[in-house]
């Protein structure tokens, strides 16, 4: 077996639907959502400035300064983590995070799984109410057209109720541990912050999101902003562009390509037609049961090349808006499921390997009771708002 990562792979996809002449180099050309990339590099350019000013580090100052206890660490983990990462990206944000948190938490001698299962999995339930969260949810807003504030409003309850179940379910399972430890005073960070920087970049990041809710374009609104921030900062380019995750933006223009292809043989569309009676009629029924098949779509296929695909599907069911609500919510918190079912998950487990070996039921235990949960709540209270 060749040992490809999700570039190489994607890439090697793309490659061979034009070598195969499933599509055409002009085909292939076409079929990449720029919008997406420039989305994905605006808000990338936009978290590396936040880096540089030393936005993160100070964040973690913060939550280790007012959290008197190991609970509360944990609950001022959870929430910060997941507004950062509705507003900066989940990936990016545990990215930025975990070495910071697997810091704070080896100084301060505290069980260090609970913390990390929690930047996890708060990164993926946070993410959900922005369409900028992930970048499931860039390609829903870009496919479905639902204006940015319309979808936060329907989401925003749902993140937050997933944030405070999985707050529960984690200050629960380690309760013993959380008991038995404290917070040595002398633990904090100490941050280093650009103070101009860091006033600039929010400055530019208000605006940027005033942008998406007065309904410009996300993703150029993004760019724009990122833009603005390069050209008055004044600083190393090369420093800041080192910090961009170009393996996703290469990962995705691929992918779009190796999805178009697929699309163009006409089997998800097969597919579909025998899998529609199962739906139901009814919208109610249609949510429900597009919720558990996204859910475990995400997880067998990957949340991204799903909803690339799936999402043709979308206009044929009796409430479309609504249905990309259900999908984006479901992909999202079904990345919770198992250690695998996000990158996010990936990304902090990979980062803090030095201090711990985190284990597939070591995940497991957690994020299945969490993600049927969320997953449940967030249905119900999204059908009650929509």
């Amino acid at each position: 077996m060749l040992p490809l990562n999700r570039p190489a792979a994607a890439l090697l996809g793309t490659v061979l639907m034009v070598a195969c002449g499933i599509m055409t180099p002009e085909q292939a050309y076409r079929a990449v959502d720029y919008d997406t990339l420039v989305l994905l590099l605006g808000m990338s350019l936009i978290s590396a400035y936040l880096s540089l000013a030393g936005f993160f580090e100070w964040t973690a100052d913060w939550v280790l300064k007012i959290a008197r206890t190991p609970q509360r660490l944990l609950l001022y983990l959870i929430f910060p983590s997941g507004v950062l990462s509705a507003l900066l990206v989940n990936d990016t944000i545990c990215l930025m995070l975990t070495p910071l948190v697997v810091t704070v938490v080896v100084r301060g001698q505290l069980p260090l799984l609970p913390y990390l299962l929690a930047l996890a999995m708060s990164a993926n339930v946070g993410s959900v109410s922005t369409l900028v969260g992930n970048p499931q949810n860039m390609i829903i807003g870009r496919l479905s057209g639902i204006p940015f504030a319309k979808f936060s409003l329907s989401l925003l309850p749902v993140a937050v109720a997933g944030l405070g179940i999985q707050f529960a379910m984690l200050s629960y399972g380690f309760r013993k541990q959380l008991a038995l430890a404290t917070i040595r005073p002398g633990d904090r960070l100490r941050s280093h912050i650009d103070r101009s920087l860091l006033r600039l970049t929010c400055g530019v990041v208000t605006l940027v999101f005033a942008g998406f809710v007065a309904g410009l374009n996300i993703a150029w609104t993004a760019l724009a902003g990122a833009t603005l921030v390069m050209v008055l900062a004044r600083r190393d380019t090369h420093q800041v562009l080192k910090l961009v995750d170009w393996h996703l933006l290469l990962f995705f223009a691929a992918l779009f390509v190796v999805v178009e292809g697929l699309n163009s043989t006409g089997l998800p569309d097969q597919i579909y037609s025998s899998l529609r009676g199962l739906f139901g009629i009814t919208s109610t029924a249609q949510a429900w049961n597009l919720a558990w098949f996204s859910a475990v779509g995400s997880n067998v296929f990957s949340n991204v090349p799903f909803v690339l695909v799936a999402g043709k599907w979308i206009p044929g069911f009796a409430n479309p808006e609504l249905m990309w609500k259900v999908m984006a919510l479901a992909t999202t918190f079904a990345g919770n499921l198992t250690l695998l079912g996000s990158v996010a998950n990936i990304i902090v487990v990979e980062s803090a390997r030095g201090h711990i070996e985190v284990g597939f039921w070591d995940y497991g235990r957690f994020g299945i009771p969490v993600t049927i949960l969320t997953t449940v709540l967030g249905m119900l209270i999204l059908l009650a708002i929509d």
